[in-house]
This record gives structure tokens, sequence and C-alpha cells, in this order.
């Protein structure tokens, strides 16, 4: 049995590149969310601070999950925003209720 796995993403612009890193991460929202096993995908700007970024996720398991991190709009995406990136966390869950 596969286990759902939700995702918390956490992504910080450096200082004065907020526009540009919202740019790259709105553009990843239509490729991901058509992906296999993609189950929710969903962009969140902080309202005090609009360098910081969250993506909620939910896989339809750990393996979907991996299979996105190697796709082609993930990869351009990470090699794009190397330099406009300052943080860059993820919190694996799942669900217990």
């Amino acid at each position: 049995m596969t286990t759902e796995l939700v995702l918390v993403a956490n992504i910080k612009a450096h200082p004065g590149k907020s526009a540009e890193l919202k740019t790259a991460l709105e553009a990843l929202l239509v490729p991901t969310r058509v992906e296999a096993g993609c189950l929710q995908y969903d962009l969140h700007q902080d309202n005090n601070n609009a360098e910081a970024f969250v993506y909620f996720e939910r896989w339809s398991g750990y393996d979907t999950w991996q299979d996105h991190m190697k796709t082609t709009h993930i990869n351009t995406f990470l090699e794009s925003t190397k330099d406009i990136i300052a943080d860059f966390s993820v919190t694996e869950l799942h669900k217990i209720g």
C-alpha cells in the first residue's frame, strides 16, 4: 500500500529577488499539477515577507515525488534560480488523522 506524502517546501529569495523567484515558482504550477501522482501543488507567499514562499504539496507516494524531482522543469528551475534562492527547506509529512 502506498502512503500519501505531504510536503511543505519553504523557499526564500535573496533580498530584492522576490519577483524573479515568484515568476520561476509560478512556472512550475502547470507542469507539476499534470504529473502522475500529484494530488495537490499550491504556491503561497508570506503576507509579511514578500521574499518568503511556501509550496503545499500532496503526492500519492514518496516515489512519485522523487519522479517529480527528476523532471526537466524542476531541474531547469533549480539551475536558473541558484543565485536567487537564499534558503530552501522541505518538510516531509504524513497524515495521522
